[in-house]
């Protein structure tokens, strides 16, 4: 069994919310098993942060923009590692100019960003001196890039969030709303059939798990326990998928349904990118 250290436990602890015992027990049943302790957690019932991929960098700024012709997107986060930093005027500058330069460029990966020049100096380069001047692990954490007939792109909270969304249509307020709108709610998808199948495969699974876990399930048919579990699921998606969702703005419709009262647009996907 691998050893379970307190590196370990309080990773796990900041990923999820649990208590620190609650982790240390969920690492052991998992044999350290990162992604088996929460899933070990949300057996148990408990209510844990989710994982997404916008967990990745504590401190940084985000910007988000797109082009002229508002048909491609790019966020992009450059993470620090104290918010003393990442507050910083400066800093948020260069990371402002680091974004101008990745629209300027067309860019399409972190690694194409990195050798962008600017002002005779790789984006790489300016990072490794910002780093030896102010002593902080400096890197590009994050690279997001969305291309469609239009994008709409949102940052909230002093650069801490950005937001890409692209739409078959130019339209500007409904890309706005509906930025925010993924800001605040932090779906997985634009709609059910958007949900990768490994997402839905291990929500049922845990689903199932828990119901047999629980002693009022005791001796229910594997067919009325299938049932409830397809109800939860859809739930999960209702919850959880963009156009499903109760529209932040007017509770009284979906964001499918505000969608469409708009015009014959589409949403085709979007990019959330956050610190955490």
């Amino acid at each position: 069994m691998s050893a379970i250290t307190a590196q370990d436990i309080n990773k796990l602890r900041q990923a999820t919310g649990a208590g620190m015992m609650d982790c240390r027990k969920a690492l052991t049943e998992t044999n350290g098993d990162f992604e088996g302790a929460i899933d070990w957690l949300r057996k148990q019932g408990q209510k844990v942060a989710a994982k997404r991929s916008d967990r990745e960098a504590k401190e940084g700024v985000i910007i988000a923009k797109t082009s002229a012709d508002n048909k491609t997107g790019f966020v992009v986060c450059i993470a620090c590692e104290t918010d003393f930093v990442s507050k910083n005027a400066e800093f948020v500058a260069f990371a402002q100019s680091i974004a101008d330069a990745a629209v300027a460029n067309n860019v399409k990966s972190v690694d194409e960003l990195n050798a962008v020049s600017i002002n005779g100096t790789t984006v790489a380069d300016m990072i490794n001196d910002k780093l030896a001047a102010i002593g902080e692990k400096i890197s590009v954490a994050k690279f997001e890039r969305v291309d469609a007939a239009y994008v709409a792109s949102y940052i909230h909270g002093a650069n801490r969030m950005g937001v890409l969304v692209a739409l078959t249509a130019e339209a500007a307020e409904l890309g706005k709303d509906l930025a925010m709108q993924i800001a605040a709610m932090n779906p997985v998808a634009v709609d059910a059939d958007s949900v990768p199948t490994e997402t839905v495969d291990r929500e049922r699974a845990i689903i199932i798990d828990t119901m047999k876990a629980d002693p009022k399930m005791a001796g229910k048919p594997e067919e009325m326990i299938a049932k409830i579990a397809e109800g939860k699921i859809a739930a999960f998606f209702k919850e959880q998928t963009l156009l499903a969702q109760s529209f932040v703005k007017d509770g009284s419709k979906t964001v499918g349904e505000h969608v469409k009262s708009v015009g014959d647009i589409k949403v085709t996907e979007f990019k959330r990118v956050a610190l955490g």
